[in-house]
């Protein structure tokens, strides 16, 4: 099964430290060569996004920063898990190396090979 986990933090401002790096590039190696990380990206900060909402017929496009949000999304993983207790331990340790913040996993749908 295919999980998107959407990671959710306060945004600081500061990049990253050397060693919060190493950490991380050591648990993505970790996650890719046991096939359970298909891809992942970090986002830059949210002054450099926007927000587009559409109600209706109207279309509203919001420059970042998005500073009435209490947290913002970090960045994403697409895992790859054969449970919901293994895709809960992946993002446990996902977070014990990352620190404060919040993964929504969400599993997704698969196209029955039939169909596709």
């Amino acid at each position: 099964m295919r999980y998107l986990s959407i990671y959710k933090s306060v945004e600081t401002g500061t990049p990253p430290t050397p060693e919060h790096i190493a950490d991380m590039t050591a648990l993505i190696e970790k996650f890719s060569r046991s096939g359970h990380l298909l891809s992942t990206e970090g986002c830059l900060p949210s002054a450099l996004g926007m927000r587009v909402r559409k109600e209706g017929s109207k279309v509203t496009v919001k420059d970042g920063p998005f500073t009435e949000a209490k947290e913002v999304v970090g960045g994403f993983a697409l895992l790859q898990a054969d449970s919901r207790e293994e895709i809960l331990a992946l993002t446990k340790e996902f977070l014990d190396v990352v620190g404060e913040g919040e993964c929504e996993v969400r599993q997704l749908y698969e196209v029955p090979a039939h169909v596709a």
